[in-house]
């Protein structure tokens, strides 16, 4: 083999692994992104539960203090 054939080979080889590295790079970004999307979907998920909770819980107070013997027995114990 001559050295310019030597050469050209080694500059190949360095190209090549510099290319599946960087592409390997990208892959893997790729999966945490995917990741990170699942993750936050299933927080978006607890969050949307709790407030569904949150608002259930307030109509019902709302029911209480708009009921009319919560405000006589409020007046009574103003006395």
């Amino acid at each position: 083999m001559h050295g310019t054939t030597m050469i050209v080979i080694i500059v190949f080889i360095s190209v090549g692994f510099g290319v599946i590295g960087s592409m390997h790079k990208r892959h893997l970004a790729f999966k945490e992104k995917s990741l990170n999307k699942s993750q936050q979907d299933n927080e978006n998920n607890q969050l949307q539960e709790q407030v569904t909770t949150l608002e259930e819980r307030v109509q019902v107070l709302e029911k209480i203090v708009t009921d009319e013997g919560y405000a006589v027995q409020k007046e009574i114990n103003n006395l």
